[in-house]
């Protein structure tokens, strides 16, 4: 027996999928309340579907992105692969155990009330044509260190001293208007008016 079931759990091994995935069980809600979100990001790339959840007004909304966004972590740190290359490749969401309750009613009678639980998986995978396109994007590190190498500065010129010319701008000089003489010089005074007479000779004129 003990031989059968090692065979058993080897077999289960290597038949087990290998797409990272993520699940969350025992989730206080309906599961027909679920598969109406998992319909919307179902193939969907991961960016596309995180922002469709977020963006979706459902109760269930914010419990898928929590799974979406621990399969993605699973992906790129456990299988190292990178976010931009994963799209929703298979989510549903099973009934889990039923929490019974029971509303009373009018003469002594009660309501059976059914909460309900659901298991949501996500199961991502990684598209080949856009995993390549990415790699060969990347330049390897050696590649990029040996084109990439770092220019030393270029040192300014020095100009001589004799090569250097100085512009300066020349400013006309407003022309003087010279006075009437400007050109010809007087040495002597010029003549000054006479008075008519002195105060001597104007007394006289009164007196005759």
């Amino acid at each position: 027996m003990a031989t059968n079931t090692r065979e058993r759990a080897k077999k289960n091994a290597e038949n087990r999928d290998k797409r990272p995935q993520a699940i969350a069980k025992y989730l206080r809600i309906s599961s027909s309340k679920v598969i109406i979100v998992l319909d919307l990001i179902r193939g969907k790339r991961y960016e596309d579907a995180v922002n469709i959840l977020s963006n979706t007004n459902k109760s269930a909304s914010p419990l898928i992105l929590k799974v979406l966004n621990s399969a993605a972590a699973n992906a790129e740190n456990n299988l190292n692969m990178s976010k931009d290359t994963l799209f929703v490749a298979e989510c549903y969401a099973t009934q889990g155990p039923t929490y019974k309750r029971m509303m009373p009613r009018a003469k002594g009678r009660g309501d059976r009330i059914l909460k309900r639980t659901s298991h949501i998986r996500v199961i991502l995978d990684e598209k080949q044509d856009v995993a390549k396109t990415i790699a060969k994007a990347k330049p390897s590190k050696t590649a990029a260190s040996a084109e990439k190498k770092p220019e030393a500065p270029k040192k300014p010129e020095k100009k001589s001293e004799g090569a250097t010319v100085k512009k300066t701008t020349t400013t006309p000089k407003p022309k003087s208007t010279p006075g009437k003489g400007a050109e010809n010089p007087i040495t002597e005074t010029p003549n000054a008016k006479k008075p008519l007479g002195t105060k001597k000779e104007v007394v006289k004129k009164e007196g005759n």
